[in-house]
């Protein structure tokens, strides 16, 4: 099993690189509108190549998806998170009714007791 995930991120890989090779050409990365930086004062603008923009957009929309979902999930974790909470509280109360029972009464006689 360890060698076919070696296989599969060495097969991602090897697309990685030769899409990178394959899109090496510059291209400008403006950081406003022309309109917009003209009444702003500030032009922003570097070249980079066109791999490096297509792997910024990737690696932005999975940072965006795992936010996304953490946020969503943030329900479930506070309801975790009291259940927990309310397990351990119920775990206590048993451990003390258990001790409070074996205070050297036997289970048999405690349930004889109880029931008259």
């Amino acid at each position: 099993m360890r060698y076919i995930r070696y296989a599969i991120l060495a097969s991602i890989a090897l697309v990685l690189i030769i899409v990178a090779m394959a899109n090496r050409g510059a291209v400008t990365v403006q950081t406003l509108p022309l309109e917009l930086a003209q009444i702003a004062g500030m032009n922003f603008s570097y070249e980079v190549p066109l791999f490096v923009v297509i792997f910024a957009g990737i690696l932005g929309g999975l940072v965006l998806g795992f936010v996304w979902e953490w946020i969503r999930e943030a329900k479930e974790r506070a309801a975790a998170t009291r259940q927990r909470r309310e397990m351990a509280l119920l775990k206590a109360e048993i451990q003390r009714l258990k001790d409070k029972n074996d205070e050297g009464k036997d289970e048999v006689l405690a349930l004889l007791e109880k029931a008259s």
